[in-house]
C-alpha cells in the first residue's frame, strides 16, 4: 500500500535531529506523490528555476523546485545538511562532480532521473540538477532537506574559487539562487 504526502509530513514532522540519508530516501520513495498534489506549488521563472516552500518544521524543509527547459542549479553542496529528491515530471540530470588535483572541480559522470525515481545527497557531495530534455520540456522535483538547508556551497568550473548560495525562506520563491 502507498503512502501519501501526509505521511511523509508526520514522519518529517516527528523528527528530532538530522534524518540519515537512506531513511529520507526510502521514506520519500514510498509515498505516493503526483504533480496534482503539489499543484498550487508549480511555479516556472524564465529567470532561473524555482523553489517553492511546500512545508517547513524545524528539522526539515519540503520544497517543490520548478525548472524550465536548459535551466541549472549552480554546481552545490549540501553543506550540514542530507536532501533526497524526487522526480514528479520530466527527466532530470545530475552530473556528479569531484575535486581534482589542482583544486578544481570536474564532472565524474551524469545520470538521468525519469518521473518517480528519488536520489539523494549531503554534506560534501558535489552536483549539478539540470533539465536538458529535448523540446520544450518542463521539469518539476521535490526536495526534503533535513536540517532545513541554510546555504550551499557553490563551485566553478573555470576556477577553484568557492562561493555561497543563501537557501534562506525568504529567498525560496527567488529564481535560480
Amino acid at each position: 500500500m502507498s503512502k501519501t504526502l501526509q505521511a511523509l509530513f508526520d514522519y518529517l514532522d516527528n523528527l528530532d535531529a538530522r534524518a540519515p540519508l537512506d531513511e529520507l530516501q526510502e521514506q520519500l520513495a514510498s509515498i505516493d506523490v503526483k504533480c496534482a498534489d503539489v499543484a498550487e506549488f508549480i511555479r516556472f521563472s524564465d529567470r532561473g528555476y524555482m523553489r517553492n516552500l511546500v512545508r517547513a518544521g524545524p528539522w526539515y524543509n519540503v520544497l517543490v523546485l520548478c525548472w524550465k527547459n536548459g535551466q541549472r542549479s549552480p554546481i552545490h553542496d549540501h553543506a550540514g545538511s542530507s536532501c533526497a529528491v524526487r522526480v514528479l515530471r520530466g527527466v532530470a540530470t545530475e552530473t556528479v562532480f569531484d575535486f581534482a588535483p589542482n583544486g578544481q572541480v570536474w564532472a565524474t559522470c551524469s545520470r538521468s532521473h525519469r518521473p518517480g525515481s528519488v536520489v539523494g545527497s549531503q554534506d560534501s557531495d558535489l552536483h549539478q540538477v539540470s533539465n536538458l530534455q529535448a523540446g520544450d520540456a518542463d521539469l518539476v522535483t521535490m526536495h526534503v532537506y533535513t536540517p532545513p538547508l541554510m546555504w550551499m556551497g557553490t563551485y566553478s568550473l573555470t576556477d577553484s574559487t568557492r562561493g555561497q548560495e543563501p537557501m534562506f525562506v525568504e529567498f525560496y520563491d527567488a529564481a535560480g539562487i
